[in-house]
């Protein structure tokens, strides 16, 4: 474990690092790094299970429980879904097909409409907004939680967003019922300490944390440092992976172009398909 001011300056780079109380497990939270690089070994039994417990003791709205999580081994389905979540460039995420499984976290509505149909109950709710983002968000939670279970378990993980990429064939495929969809993946497995990624720095904390109000012009100010911070890092991957990332104002200018979507114009046409209607 590296100490506190290694962690803190590896995550904010060579930016003003502030005062903070400490312990280990923030320490562990902030040593988190996204894994692109897998060992073929196969997961211990039970971490899976323990995982998906701590998975479960996250908040979840109301204690409703609208998320699952489908955890996929089989190799001839994972590279299927390797191939769903390629970018319209054919890039796809190869830590996929590396990674021994591949959790799939879903928002799901199914079992609570079931719960209202069989009692005779209209399900009205569900039409609505706020249900999508409320099963969308417990998702969010149990996964993180499932992070933190994972790493200090000695495996590590990389987000999947290319899952929504073909939601509707991603949903066919694995048989998910009405009512749910695959919120993202989750690439897990024993990193390959040969090919661990770098710290990704963050920017200072003035970026994200207002007192009281939202200062836009202390954010934007705090911002003008990070640009410096991430282009260090782009080096270490460039030099380790060979990963040619665009600078970080180029990459936030390029995720407004409708390229970026690479397929996730759909989703709101598949998702209100599967019962979201959205209203």
């Amino acid at each position: 474990m590296k100490t506190q001011q290694e962690l803190l300056s590896a995550r904010y780079g060579p930016q003003p690092v502030p005062d903070m109380l400490w312990n280990d497990q923030i320490a562990a939270l902030v040593s988190h790094r996204t894994a692109r690089a897998y060992l073929s070994a196969a997961i211990k039994p039970g971490s899976i299970e323990a995982i998906v417990a701590a998975a479960q003791s996250a908040s979840t709205s109301s204690n409703h429980h609208q998320w699952s999580v489908v955890a996929v081994s089989d190799p001839a389905l994972k590279a299927k879904l390797s191939s769903l979540a390629q970018g319209s460039a054919g890039h796809g995420n190869p830590h996929i097909d590396e990674a021994p499984v591949l959790l799939l976290w879903v928002a799901d509505l199914s079992r609570s409409a079931a719960i209202a149909a069989k009692a005779g109950v209209p399900n009205t709710a569900h039409g609505y907004l706020d249900a999508f983002l409320m099963a969308s968000v417990d998702a969010a939670l149990a996964s993180q939680n499932a992070v933190i279970a994972a790493e200090s378990l000695g495996l590590a993980v990389c987000y999947i967003g290319g899952m929504r990429n073909c939601a509707a064939e991603v949903a066919e495929l694995i048989g998910l019922p009405d009512l749910s969809y695959v919120v993202f993946g989750m690439a897990l497995g024993y990193p390959d300490p040969e090919r661990m990624s770098a710290f990704t720095p963050r920017p200072q904390q003035a970026v994200v944390l207002h007192h009281d109000r939202y200062d836009v012009h202390a954010s934007a100010q705090a911002l003008v440092t990070y640009d410096h911070a991430f282009d260090e890092m782009r080096g270490v991957l460039r030099e380790r992976f060979g990963l040619n990332l665009k600078e970080w104002r180029e990459g936030v200018r390029g995720s407004v172009e409708m390229s970026y979507m690479d397929g996730r114009e759909n989703l709101r046409t598949t998702v209100q398909e599967r019962g979201f209607k959205l209203k």
